[in-house]
């Protein structure tokens, strides 16, 4: 039986599950219950083999209007404002910075490709975790910003990280700089989403679809690409190469690769089961 959280809503169907950001807070902001549930969410999402891609969405008018300030504040403050026994204040707010980055580490880290389905607003902790995903689709109303600077935090739960990857140092370092908000379409143009839709709904259509496009696919031929570039993003070439080829060399055998090549002499669709 699936767990029940907070924070979030698990909804699966035919190979495809999709995480939908509740909140408590407005906006689906992310407070205490999000940090601690989703690593637990995605963990569960990456053992279950019925899952094979997972679309991320927020829930109402936007994706998440980020951190919950005001609801992190009973963690957070005591070790913000402390003015005792220092070292062990910086241990513990370290242990819990590094226990919040799993909610965006884990997704980078999970076998199972995420998309990100934008729209209205994605800020702060909504642009680390939609760095994290493999890529992002949104509607013409969605806005993007980094904007920790405003509000006196380094950006540290992946985006400075997983963003110059994505669209580039120069533009990743504006937004940290100026925590300032990015369109649709400029976040197309600088490579932030893979497209602009004209509606939520539209937007939300397609990327079911394409969902649907990568679970119809063998899961572990999937599985390994995102395992492969995930290796290769901080390699070399020559290092890249060997992975995968050492990779091939332990997992291409298989009946799904078998399937493909009996699908295609039949000229049917392949039916591919995982294994």
């Amino acid at each position: 039986m699936d767990a029940t959280y907070k924070s979030l809503r698990i909804e699966k169907a035919d190979g495809v599950a999709e995480v939908v950001l509740l909140g408590p807070g407005r906006g689906n902001a992310m407070g205490p219950d999000f940090w601690r549930e989703m690593p637990e969410a995605i963990r569960a999402l990456d053992d279950d083999d019925s899952v094979r891609v997972v679309l991320v969405r927020g829930n109402g008018d936007h994706f998440t209007y980020g951190l919950d300030l005001m609801g992190m504040m009973e963690s957070l403050g005591p070790l913000l404002t402390g003015d005792n026994n220092l070292a062990l204040e910086r241990t513990r707010l370290l242990k819990l910075i590094g226990d919040m980055q799993q909610a965006t580490e884990g997704v980078a880290r999970c076998r199972k490709p995420f998309i990100a389905a934008v729209h209205g607003w994605c800020i702060g902790g909504g642009m680390d975790l939609i760095a994290a995903c493999d890529f992002r689709y949104c509607s013409r109303d969605a806005k993007f910003s980094l904007r920790e600077v405003k509000v006196g935090i380094v950006a540290d739960l992946g985006a400075l990280q997983r963003l110059p990857r994505i669209i580039g140092e120069g533009h990743t370092r504006e937004l940290a700089y100026t925590g300032g908000d990015v369109d649709a379409e400029r976040a197309l143009r600088m490579g932030l989403v893979n497209e602009v839709f004209p509606s939520a709904e539209e937007m939300l259509t397609q990327a079911r679809a394409t969902a649907r496009r990568i679970a119809d696919n063998p899961p572990l031929v999937v599985q390994g690409a995102k395992q492969v570039m995930e290796f290769c993003a901080d390699k070399s070439t020559a290092d890249g190469l060997r992975y995968v080829a050492v990779w091939n060399s332990a997992f291409l055998q298989s009946h799904d690769l078998a399937e493909a090549f009996s699908a295609f002499a039949e000229r049917r669709p392949a039916r591919f089961l995982g294994r």
